[in-house]
């Protein structure tokens, strides 16, 4: 028996994020010393955490460079962490990348490279390839993200603008042995497309690069099409010896933390039911199918006899028209599930994204319950007219319902998570 269901959906959150942290992940997973020196680099929302818990768990000398951003920084000693945007990258992002392919030129096959990546480094190694300037490359990345592009397409045309990015930082660093130990945001847990893979080989293309520009009409400045249209443009790709001392393991990903969440769940006696951690699509499209799936445990019992919780993972992708709203992709998918059960009884949710960060807005995400649609009414506001208009994150500010954490420091992606409490 859940007493309070808004209370249970927020500790299966922290259970999936916790799960996630920096301390906890990367435990037992740290490389032997090398001979010569040991450089830590990185970059991503979790980049500071990990190079403090890299600090805590090291034995011997160390030193390095990693960009978080603002807000996201913790206190280290002997790693060096820089500050700087996301997801339009700026001048520090630029400033820190260039000092991070400084760090690792020059070294020996005695010298060990610590890569440390997470979501957001590709916005934060923002370091763009000669002869594109960095307005250019900032264009070029919020025209993407307005577009409805998913990560993997935003990551293979950012590659290619890149003089960091899919691994040409790793190349870099030869002779150096180079381990790239990575929290993964990214459906399917490709370690190339996490923070658009600067230390590993990239399968992907200038083409592809190119036909992305073209099949969501980004207006692309002179410099950025002149540039993919050149073929020094290509990124090193699989079987390049350049690359040979590099090792990647991924040390979370988003099944850990959906897994940490129905664990919990079972120990309060509630049937977890598992859609996946790979769940793309725009929030609105993927809140019907949930909202479906709902229904059909909580009218019928199938999949599982309440009381069960569904969850799932992935990266939704919200396709703005030009609204003046706010909010992020998981208040999007709450406000389209709260649509559509037009306040089912017995049916709960929370949705959240597990930096802490849902959008451009303050929240992590949010929490809907059977009450939504009619409290809405009382507060003078209509349901799908916010959606129509794509504010969901004034929405749910309105109601009392937004879920503030602030930077949680790690990130594996989107956690949405729906209770249904008795089978109706």
């Amino acid at each position: 028996m859940i007493d309070d269901p808004r209370q249970f959906l927020n500790a299966l959150f922290d259970a999936a994020v916790n799960a996630a942290r920096a301390e906890v992940c990367l435990a037992g997973r740290l490389p032997a010393p090398p001979k010569g020196r040991t450089v830590v680099i990185g970059a991503g929302k979790a980049a500071a955490a990990m190079a403090a818990a890299v600090e805590a768990q090291w034995h011997g000398d160390l030193s390095g460079l990693v960009v978080t951003p603002y807000g996201h920084e913790v206190p280290t000693r002997r790693i060096e962490v820089v500050q700087a945007s996301h997801p339009v990258p700026d001048e520090a992002g630029t400033r820190g990348a260039r000092r991070i392919l400084d760090a690792v030129k020059g070294l020996t096959e005695d010298d060990l490279v610590l890569c440390l990546i997470s979501g957001g480094g590709s916005a934060l190694l923002a370091l763009p390839a000669p002869g594109v300037a960095l307005e250019d490359k900032q264009a070029v990345t919020r025209a993407l993200l307005r577009s409805g592009a998913t990560i993997h397409e935003m990551n293979c045309v950012r590659k290619h603008l890149s003089a960091i990015k899919g691994g040409r930082l790793g190349a870099a660093a030869a002779p150096a042995r180079v381990a790239t130990l990575a929290i993964s945001d990214v459906p399917g847990d490709d370690i190339s497309v996490i923070a658009s893979g600067p230390t590993v080989a990239d399968p992907s293309t200038r083409e592809e690069a190119l036909a992305l520009i073209a099949r969501y009409h980004i207006d692309a400045p002179l410099s950025v099409l002149e540039h993919l249209q050149n073929p020094a443009s290509e990124t090193p790709k699989p079987g390049d010896p350049s690359l040979f001392g590099v090792t990647a393991e991924i040390i979370a990903t988003p099944q850990d933390s959906l897994q940490a969440a129905a664990n919990l769940a079972r120990e309060h006696g509630v049937t977890p039911v598992v859609l996946g951690d790979t769940v793309e699509g725009e929030a609105r499209d993927v809140a019907l199918v949930h909202a479906a799936v709902a229904r059909e445990i909580a009218q019928h019992g199938r999949l599982a006899t309440p009381p069960a919780v569904i969850f799932s993972g992935g990266e939704t992708t919200v396709t703005l028209r030009g609204s003046d709203g706010s909010g992020g992709r998981n208040q999007e998918f709450l406000l389209a599930l709260a649509s559509a059960l037009l306040g089912t009884p017995g049916i709960h949710a929370l949705a959240c994204d597990t930096d802490g960060i849902d959008g451009f807005s303050k929240a992590a995400g949010a929490v809907i319950d059977p009450t939504t649609p009619e409290r809405a009414a009382a507060a003078g506001i209509n349901l799908r007219d916010a959606l129509e208009r794509q504010d969901s994150g004034g929405f749910f500010a309105t109601l009392n319902d937004a879920i503030v954490t602030g930077p949680t420091r790690t990130n594996v992606n989107d956690f949405r998570v729906i209770l249904i409490t008795a089978k109706h």
